[in-house]
């Protein structure tokens, strides 16, 4: 597992789209036409997930969905939370 520093972090996420670096995570916000859209989009990203065994927080307020990605266990941003933000992109 690569941990990345904040530098690395912010290089990397050149390469997708509305992501950002905040609090030791990568975190994008998303918006949908309706509770249905959006809670379809949580479940696509819960199967992402579950394929990568690494688990995003999602927040859901109606239409709008966050998320924030952070490997727990190494304190910081690593290559799972990148290579699962990728996947949520296509997801999106």
């Amino acid at each position: 597992m690569i941990i990345y520093t904040s530098e690395t972090i912010k290089s990397e996420l050149s390469h997708l789209k509305d992501w950002y670096f905040e609090n030791n995570s990568i975190v994008k916000n998303f918006k949908f036409n309706s509770f249905s859209q959006a809670l379809g989009f949580i479940i696509q990203v819960g199967l992402a997930a579950e394929k990568r065994n690494h688990h995003p927080e999602l927040l859901n307020n109606y239409d709008k969905v966050s998320i924030r990605l952070t490997t727990h266990d190494a304190k910081g941003v690593t290559n799972k939370d990148l290579d699962l933000a990728k996947a949520i992109d296509v997801i999106a």
